[in-house]
């Protein structure tokens, strides 16, 4: 069970329609639209699925229509997506393993690099001067897309109004094209887009930017927008490794761990500590803690950066509120920053599991409940064996910490609980949780009284007030009461007071015990059951 590499995606509200045996195949995920309500991931088997609102055909799945169920991309399962980006009409771009480009949704401007303007609903693969290419890592600005090479190339396509498509015109780009002029013999290694304007990293560090520049977001000093691609003067000296772009702010990290903003700053997305707009690269105080990523997203005004010690900070509009200084979180990643805070909560980029086969403790602790390799203790019920580890038992119960102690015995006999019980709480004190319909959690009740265990006595109350029916209420009742449940019992009685005509006619209510019965008389018609 390879749990292990589970992408949490819990804090993004669209994922809660999905069952957690869904949720664990998980392995890619992308969240984005103008409510955040659309969502594309990949599962565990290379399979590529879609759900949410369905905006311009955004999903892929070759029709308009919404779905809160998932639907899957056929066309793109088994192809292993690298880089994801995605703009606002929306369109959605991958580049593949196989360093292939695929498009789809919105295309008014031709960003789907087509050659038309029709709305893509299925993905379909970019090809003009691409197709003996590698592309390595896509980015997409509201309406424009450009893609990385292996060679270090880059190309751009779509929306250029501002010149953000790097042609030298502002004439819209309806297949993918080579930005050259500057660019030209020099190798890219990362690539980044805001809402209206592109920027790219090279190889030695210096970082070029064209496009739309009125909030100062190209660093140039300057407001005027830049057909081309133009190099950051200020940064002279500098050696810039990755580059993140807000809605029409720019982030940038250094090699030494230090991070440089410019733009729009009207949130105080550059945690400049003030709300003034900066048209030149500004070094921002984080306290002298070297960091390893900065994050942003073309569709909002928020900032967040990770340190080497893996701390995330925030800055900018954080749920409305304009936060001007890097502000410590308890976050993991810069990806819950973009979950829980940034409007729309939409994914900066593609969130990713890391492949490795890491198990936390509780995981390690659940793969060895009841398996032989390394169990030194046995116990026998009914004939049956359940393999499990004293050392772990001495620290999860009491009633164990005792027992162990006074023996050494390899094998232990119970006889006053069924397999099925008795298996069920050794597998909970394994893994915190329960899983047993609602008459066998009553004997599981009966041994949680026997050996005080107050929160598995509590979570077998609640599978049993969730498994009640007029068939076994009377049952469940009687156990109630056999084991001092006191909220169970009451729970028990209104059920079956609410719905007396049909328990009452049950087998469980003919053979009930002459005293229960005689008390559940007299407490039903103190609640006046019996008046019409």
């Amino acid at each position: 069970d390879n749990c292990s590499s589970m992408l949490d995606v819990g804090k993004w509200p669209v994922f809660a329609l999905l069952p957690p045996e869904e949720l664990r195949l998980i392995r890619q995920a992308c969240v984005f639209g103008s409510a955040a309500n659309e969502a594309l991931y990949v599962t565990v088997n290379d399979e590529v699925f879609a759900l949410g609102t369905n905006c311009s055909g955004c999903l892929g799945l070759g029709d308009l229509q919404s779905t809160i169920e998932p639907r899957r991309i056929d066309v793109l399962c088994g192809k292993k997506t690298v880089s994801l980006s995605y703009g606002t009409g929306p369109h959605v771009v991958i580049a593949t393993a196989d360093g292939e480009v695929f498009a789809w949704g919105h295309n008014g401007y031709s960003q789907l690099g087509n050659g038309t303007t029709n709305h893509g609903l299925t993905p379909a693969q970019v090809s003009t001067n691409l197709l003996n290419k590698r592309v390595t890592e896509v980015a997409c600005g509201s309406h424009h897309t450009i893609a990385l090479t292996t060679d270090g190339e880059v190309f751009a396509w779509g929306y250029n109004n501002s010149g953000q498509v790097g042609s030298g015109s502002t004439a819209n780009q309806p297949t993918p094209r080579r930005v050259s002029s500057c660019l030209q013999n020099k190798v890219v290694v990362n690539i980044a887009c805001g809402q209206l304007c592109s920027m790219a990293v090279l190889d030695n560090g210096e970082t070029y930017g064209w496009g739309y520049n009125c909030n100062g977001q190209l660093g140039l000093g300057n407001n005027g927008n830049q057909q081309t691609p133009c190099r950051i003067a200020a940064l002279q000296g500098v050696n810039i490794i990755q580059v993140a772009c807000g809605y029409a702010h720019t982030l940038a990290l250094t090699d030494e761990g230090f991070i440089y903003a410019w733009g729009a700053n009207s949130y105080g997305q550059l945690g400049t500590g003030n709300k003034s707009n900066q048209a030149v690269p500004t070094l921002i105080n984080t306290d002298k803690e070297r960091m390893v990523e900065v994050a942003a997203c073309h569709t909002s005004h928020t900032s967040a950066a990770k340190t080497q010690s893996g701390q995330v900070l925030m800055w900018g509009q954080c749920r409305g509120q304009a936060v001007a200084c890097p502000h410590l979180t308890h976050f993991a990643s810069t990806d819950d920053v973009f979950a829980c805070f940034a409007t729309p909560a939409v994914t900066w980029h593609l969130l990713t599991v890391d492949g490795d086969d890491y198990l936390t403790v509780a995981q390690s602790l659940k793969r060895e409940f009841d398996s032989p390799d390394i169990s030194d203790l046995k116990f026998l019920v009914d004939g049956k064996c359940i393999h499990v580890h004293k050392a772990l038992l001495k620290i999860r119960c009491e009633h164990f910490r005792v027992l162990l102690n006074e023996t050494d015995e390899e094998s232990i006999e119970i006889h006053q609980f069924s397999y099925l019980v008795y298996r069920a709480f050794l597998e909970y004190l394994y893994t915190d949780t329960i899983n047993l319909p609602p008459e066998d959690a009553i004997g599981l009740l009966d041994l949680a009284t026997f050996y005080r265990e107050t929160r598995l006595k509590r979570l077998c109350q609640e599978t049993i007030k969730r498994g009640i029916s007029e068939e076994n209420a009377i049952t469940l009742l009687s156990a109630a009461v056999k084991y001092e449940a006191r909220d169970l019992e009451e729970f028990c009685f209104k059920f079956c007071v609410n719905h007396l005509t049909a328990v009452t006619q049950t087998q469980a209510f003919a053979d009930m015990d002459h005293e229960l019965l005689k008390a559940f008389i007299s407490k039903a018609s103190r609640y006046g059951a019996f008046k019409n």
